[in-house]
């Protein structure tokens, strides 16, 4: 898995992820908010496939 996801794209994932899940499980924007899921997969394990498909890459580390 090749990493593509880099430092403020990450934080910004992972907090809108849990920020979209704490307003699902509350119950203020209903079952749409479990999409927060996605960012904050992809923020954690720091690869997003549409980033692969598209050829971008975020993460300073591998662009070279």
């Amino acid at each position: 898995m090749k990493v593509n996801v880099g430092g403020s794209d990450r934080i910004l994932r992972i907090v809108v992820g849990l920020i979209l899940i704490l307003l699902a499980l509350s119950g203020q924007i209903g079952a749409w908010g479990w999409i927060g899921v996605v960012p904050l997969a992809t923020g954690l394990f720091r690869m997003c496939p549409l980033y692969s498909m598209l050829g971008m890459n975020t993460c300073p580390m591998t662009q070279k």
